[in-house]
């Protein structure tokens, strides 16, 4: 049996200083490889930069499926992935459901991988 781990942006935010900034807690690492394991598959990777780049930041799971060439039960498992990771949000809207990036998670994920800078 899986157990399910969601991650918010919060997490991202708080989990962790740059990789390069000292050694991870287990915990911080745990939660990072969650996101990282999330955005390891290319279709994952496609679907959040299509979402990212879609007209207010936002699409339908109707419209992710033609382009990735994929089912819908097959996106739809995706999106839930990119979702317990913390990467993005759902809105239910009648029998559709509404893909948002999380403010900040991407730039708060990029300062994580950023090298520390000293202040030499």
């Amino acid at each position: 049996m899986t157990t399910t781990v969601v991650v918010t942006a919060n997490d991202i935010a708080s989990c962790c200083s740059p990789l390069t900034g000292g050694s991870l807690e287990p915990p911080a690492a745990e939660r990072l490889a969650h996101i990282f394991k999330a955005l390891a598959d290319p279709a994952r990777v496609r679907l959040l930069s299509m979402i990212a780049a879609a007209d207010g930041a936002e699409a339908c799971i109707c419209d992710l499926t033609e382009p990735l060439a994929l089912s819908q039960p097959t996106v739809s498992h995706h999106m839930k992935q990119l979702v317990d990771a913390g990467l993005v949000s759902r809105e239910q809207r009648g029998k559709w459901a509404y893909f948002r990036v999380v403010d900040h998670a991407l730039e708060q994920l990029a300062a994580i991988l950023a090298p520390a800078r000293s202040s030499a």
